[in-house]
Parts: structure tokens; sequence; C-alpha cells
């Protein structure tokens, strides 16, 4: 697929929005900016609630490609997940289907299959086809995501990679992190990918650089093109001497999720 030209970032003001927001033009990307609040340093950034279908249909509109990575990020009342996660990501598919928009690349998560236990020892990677096993609300707003993503691929062809994230910071903060962790240049890389590959009706990819600890399998986003770069193994001494090694008997420790598998779960990804 030729590079789309101008590309719809919702959630810009967030976390990975900001990261994104600063690399992708590298790729050559217009970026349309949609956030909730207010953009800083963007003026031009459109301030809209996903709730807000007019809205939305008006931010979609002329785009060639959107990555939507707007929403609710940590565990919330449902009713809440409901509103930005479920109904916001719906309407947004909605608005692309009408204005004839032909990709997304849709930030899934970890937590969609949270309650997977992490390898250990010899295990295999967690392969893309684990079933999922949300583990929170945040989480199943995220199968949900990916669902609604399949149905828009078989019904309407609108093509999707959804990108099951583990973390992506400047750098891990935590020895589970190490495992997880995209660095910001390798998600822009994948986003690059996503957007560009050839035939992915919907394709879930695991979201990570080549960590030296990768507990999940990133085949399928090789596939699409991407080639990450970096691995958070520089950063391990450090966290481990100040963390220590993670504890299998720590439900916290054992899965996937990380302590999104406790109660109460609002914490960091």
């Amino acid at each position: 697929m030729p590079a789309p030209r101008t590309v719809l970032l919702t959630g810009a003001a967030g976390g990975l929005g900001t990261l994104m927001r600063a690399l992708l033009p590298d790729y050559g990307y217009e970026l349309r900016l949609l956030d909730l609040r207010p953009v800083e340093g963007e003026p031009d950034a459109v301030v809209a609630d996903l709730a807000d279908r007019e809205a939305v249909r008006e931010a979609v509109r002329g785009v060639d490609a959107i990555i939507h990575l707007a929403g609710i990020s940590l565990e919330a009342p449902f009713e809440k997940i409901l509103t930005a996660n479920i109904e916001g990501t719906y309407h947004l598919y909605e608005a692309a289907r009408e204005e004839g928009v032909e990709r997304i690349a849709f930030a899934s998560s970890n937590h969609a299959v949270g309650y997977t236990p992490r390898p250990r020892g010899d295990d295999p990677l967690i392969p893309v086809d684990t079933p999922r096993r949300p583990d929170t609300f945040y989480g199943l707003s995220k199968c949900f995501g990916e669902d609604l993503a399949q149905l828009y691929w078989d019904k309407h062809g609108l093509e999707t990679v959804s990108v099951r994230i583990g973390s992506c910071f400047p750098e891990p903060t935590s020895v589970r992190m190490l495992s997880v962790w995209m660095s910001p240049a390798d998600g822009a890389r994948l986003f690059h990918a996503a957007l560009t590959a050839e035939d992915v009706g919907h394709t879930v990819v695991h979201g990570s650089s080549a960590n030296t600890r990768l507990w999940w399998d990133l085949t399928s986003a090789r596939a699409l093109g991407y080639d990450p770069q970096d691995d958070s193994e520089p950063f391990a001494a450090k966290l481990v001497a100040e963390q220590g090694e993670l504890d299998p008997a720590d439900p916290a420790q054992a899965r996937l999720g990380g302590r999104f598998v406790t109660d109460p779960p609002i914490w960091p990804h």
C-alpha cells in the first residue's frame, strides 16, 4: 500500500500520542491531530469528544488513514470505559466507513490477553493467536476494538492492524517492562509498517521492541515489514538491582498484564 499522506492521529495529547506526533512526520505523514483536550503547541488540532459523532466524522473527512490512540488507557469504571473506549471506537469506525478511509492502525493492548501466563525458562513465546483473556474493563474494551476491526474488514472492507502495545515510553521503568517495552522509535516504525503493508485485512500484532527478555512472538508484526531496532536489555541491570527479578508466586509478576490482574488495577502500563 502506498504511504498515506494525511493521517488522523487520535489521542494526540496523550503520552503515546505526544511521542508519535514528534516521530511520524519523519516518515512523510501530514498529521491531523485530535484529542479531547487541546494539544500543547498545536493550535490547529481538533478538540473533540469521540462521543460527538458529527465532530468525529468531520475530523475523519479527507484523511487517508487513521492511527487510533484515543481513549482511557487505565482501568476505570465500566460506564466510563463504555463511553470512551467502546462507543468512541465504534463512532470512529463508522466515520471511517462513511468517509471511505481504507486503513486504521488501532492501539490495542497486552491487557486484552493480560491473564495469559508469562513464559518462563524454555517456554515458547506467546503467539498472537493466544486466547484473549482481558484483565480489566480496559482490556475488555481492547478485545471489543479488535472484534470491531474484524467486523468492519469482513463487512465493509476497512483494513485494520490491531497493535497490542506492551509499554511505549522513552525507557522501561520496571523489570516486567523489560519484556514488553517498545521504544518510541520502534513504535513509529511499527505504525508506519501498519499503515503501508499490503493486504492486511485485519491483522493483530504484538507491539514491542526486539527485547532480549521478550515474552511474545513478533512474527506477524515482522511480516508487515516491521524491523525493530531497539532492546530493553541496556536498562536491565539497573532495574533488576533496584527491584529484583520477577517473582513467579506474585500474580502481578506471573501474568502478561502485570498489576492489571490485581485489585485495584489502577497502574501505568
